[in-house]
């Protein structure tokens, strides 16, 4: 399985970005999956995750109302809609993807997933 991310760039705060992830080389519909972020000299965080089915989200509580992850399980794809962007979301953003869990489980921790992607760097100037 190859996970490979885009649309990062740098954008002044309250604009928007969308962030994509495609799949390839395992089945997508199978997969849990979810976006993390790793700012200069901190850990990496969730963002936001999504099951296998589309039907349960999570978002950490800096980006709720803001960030919506999406997926299309026909175009092999997960989305990240970031709206009103901080300089605080400043990061590198990474895709991951967990194979084979219940339809509707969600993953938040880095441990529990099995793929990465590279990730897209996003820079939010203030």
């Amino acid at each position: 399985v190859q996970l490979q991310a885009s649309g990062g760039g740098l954008v002044q705060a309250g604009n928007s970005l969308t962030l994509s992830c495609i799949l390839s080389g395992g089945p997508f519909s199978a997969q849990a999956l979810g976006w993390f972020r790793q700012a200069p000299g901190k850990e990496r965080e969730v963002v936001a995750a999504i099951s296998r089915g589309g039907g349960t989200t999570y978002y950490r509580n800096s980006v709720k109302g803001r960030f919506t992850i999406s997926r299309d399980n026909i175009k092999k794809t997960m989305y990240l809609q970031m709206n009103s962007l901080k300089p605080e979301d400043t990061a590198v953003y990474s895709c991951a993807a967990k194979y084979g869990p219940s339809r509707g489980d969600i993953f938040t921790s880095v441990m529990d997933y099995d793929y990465w992607g590279r990730g897209t760097l996003v820079t939010v100037s203030s």
